[in-house]
């Protein structure tokens, strides 16, 4: 006999006001609800409803019997493709309620422009397991068993959820995380983050709560919900009672019901039975969760978005390393990539290297088998300071500090990179963020370092909101950024304001040695002997009459004037100046004509790569779809000789 739960999982859609979300809808449970009077729900839900009969979703799933994944496998269009008969999973007898429909799945996952966005917010879930035990998060490509494509793993030792809090993950808008420690707070992370990167994904936990130890396995499935036409998030979930060390299934209504959602899971999941699901606690341990997502998405080329090839170490962003590489870089472009605020964009284990301010001490993200480094930005600053900062907060808040570490990058002032890398409870929402104006050569090479928990993030975690407080905040680090480097560009080579650099001094010398009289000037060598001894005595008062007779006295005799001698050379340094001029316009014209003719040249050619990008992409494109219709034919092929 099968042993039956004292106080299941709640089995109920709750709408309940929340000062994040406004609303908040909480996907049903798969399984139907019990009219057992001990199966109450939670004390939390002010609205109850009966969920939709998972006997409805078995009859669709018919409908559909070969699992195949959506034929549109570009993220940004799959919300727009119609697939399968629609079908209304409620029946006579329900009450009406407030919807979830799939396409809900595919457009709450869009905030996340960025997919190492969603990444990072699977790992901020590990992280946040670190109060639970959690010492590791392993992050690595797998293949799918059903069709051999590559899927994505997350694997931690954290305390694992039970059925109850595998339901609450799988909802949506709900969240049990209220402490001033963990990064999550939205209660919708795991649901964009996961559709932002596949179609699917089945997640499998094992916990251990008051004596009893559970596993429960789970599938958000959108191409299940896309292939059978669902108008309701589905969630097919199946729990295990493993404290007398063998699976007992945990059953909430009726065997058949759990054997139902069992079904579904094989039928649009990577594995073909029970065995195989089990077979997946293994390497979970004593507690612990495992996330499989399946069905990556493509990009617009109808290549995977996320690449593995490239590095055995590394998970990169194709479109990202491949931006800006038409032409061959220079050697100063070479220095600028390989710097971590440019591979940052498209290489995760740069972007994991600074995602958490603070180093871990008993925890590692092991990525692709081997552990990121930790990297600290403020650490490797050159003539580095630390600035406070007290945001005005509202009288209800308590006053806080900010301490901005700032200073120079390493490779200053070969590498203009610079900007604020600014946290939110340890973790990086603005990297290098660039207060200054652009084109404004002042504060280049200057980066700074700042926690600031005082303001709330977006939902994508890559902005914060903007209010009052963000604005005043960026007023203030703009003037932290001029008031460095007006006290410590001299360091790094620059010349500091109001002081004038001695070339110029120099030059203004020279420039005063060659005066003649009349107030005209002409360029000559630096005044020697008599006439600079005459220069210096010009100042001392009484001294013009005696200068001027030992000047002309030291003239030569030419058989002119003085007054005419004074014309002639200053007619003498105009025609020079003027000839100079003239030259010097020949030269840049010429310049200028060069280098039109070299940028003429060079948009040719890039013209002409971006003509072969195209046609190299389209047989790519081409090849894909010919690569998955072979993949399609021999898939039947298979199944037919079975």
């Amino acid at each position: 006999m099968h042993r039956k739960q004292q106080n299941p999982p709640m089995g109920v859609v709750e709408i309940d006001s929340s000062e994040d979300e406004g609303v908040d809808i909480v996907a049903a449970e798969t399984s139907k609800k019990s009219n057992n009077a001990n199966n109450k729900p939670s004390n939390e839900a002010q609205l109850q409803i009966k969920v939709p009969k998972l006997e409805k979703v078995a009859e669709t799933a018919q409908l559909d019997t070969i699992y195949r994944p959506l034929e549109s496998r570009s993220f940004w269009k799959a919300g727009a493709v119609e697939v399968g008969p629609k079908i209304s999973t409620f029946s006579q007898g329900d009450l009406e309620h407030a919807r979830v429909h799939p396409k809900f799945l595919h457009s709450n996952a869009t905030s996340h422009k960025w997919a190492f966005g969603a990444i990072a917010e699977l790992l901020d879930n590990a992280v946040d397991e670190i109060n639970n035990g959690a010492t590791f998060v392993k992050v690595d490509r797998i293949y799918n068993k059903r069709d051999n494509t590559p899927a994505l793993l997350f694997l931690d030792d954290g305390g694992g959820m039970d059925p109850e809090s595998m339901r609450k993950c799988m909802s949506l808008g709900y969240s049990s995380k209220t402490s001033n420690t963990t990064i999550g707070q939205y209660g919708n992370g795991f649901k964009t983050s996961t559709m932002r990167l596949g179609a699917d994904v089945i997640v499998f936990s094992r916990a251990s709560q008051s004596g009893r130890v559970t596993q429960s396995v789970g599938l958000l499935s959108y191409t299940f919900l896309r292939r059978t036409g669902q108008d309701d998030v589905i969630v097919p979930m199946i729990d295990f009672d493993i404290s007398d060390h063998w699976a007992d299934p945990i059953i909430y209504s009726s065997h058949d019901d759990w054997s139902a959602n069992l079904k579904t899971i094989l039928d649009w999941s990577p594995f073909a039975s029970k065995e195989d699901l089990m077979l997946e606690f293994q390497d979970i341990g004593s507690h612990g969760t495992k996330i499989i997502i399946f069905n990556l998405w493509l990009n617009d080329e109808g290549i995977y978005e996320l690449s593995f090839d490239d590095d055995d170490e590394d998970i990169r962003l194709r479109d990202e390393a491949n931006r800006g590489s038409i032409s061959k870089p220079t050697k100063k472009t070479l220095e600028l990539q390989s710097h971590i605020s440019y591979r940052l964009r498209f290489s995760l284990r740069a972007y994991t290297s600074i995602l958490y301010m603070r180093k871990f001490t008993n925890f590692k993200i092991i990525l692709r088998g081997k552990p990121v480094e930790q990297y600290s930005i403020k650490d490797d600053l050159k003539y580095s300071k630390v600035i406070a900062y007290r945001p005005q907060l509202a009288a209800a808040f308590k006053e806080v500090t900010v301490e901005t570490t700032i200073g120079f990058i390493k490779e200053a002032p070969g590498l203009g990179v610079c900007g604020y890398n600014v946290y939110h409870k340890n973790r990086l929402i603005r990297p290098y963020w660039k207060v200054t104006a652009d084109g404004n050569s002042k504060g280049y090479g200057v980066v700074g370092v700042l926690e600031t928990n005082f303001i709330e993030p977006a939902h994508d975690k890559q902005d914060f909101e903007r209010s009052s407080l963000f604005f005043r905040l960026e007023k203030r680090l703009k003037e932290m950024v001029m008031e460095y480097w007006r006290g410590h560009c001299h360091l790094i080579g620059h010349q500091p304001e109001g002081r004038r650099p001695p070339s110029l001094q120099s030059k203004n010398t020279s420039e005063s040695q060659t005066k003649v009289s009349g107030g005209k000037t002409c360029p000559g060598p630096p005044t020697t002997g008599l006439s600079a001894n005459l220069q210096q005595n010009s100042s001392s008062p009484g001294s013009g009459n005696q200068n001027r007779s030992i000047l002309e006295a030291a003239q030569p005799t030419t058989g002119l004037s003085s007054e005419s001698a004074q014309e002639e050379s200053g007619r003498d340094c105009s025609r020079r100046s003027i000839e100079q001029i003239c030259e010097e316009n020949i030269q840049l014209f010429m310049r200028c004509e060069g280098y039109m003719e070299q940028e003429n040249e060079l948009k040719r050619t890039i013209e002409e790569l971006e003509k072969e990008l195209e046609e190299t992409k389209m047989k790519c494109a081409k090849l894909s779809l010919h690569v998955e219709s072979k993949k399609l034919k021999l898939l039947k092929q298979q199944q037919q000789q079975v």
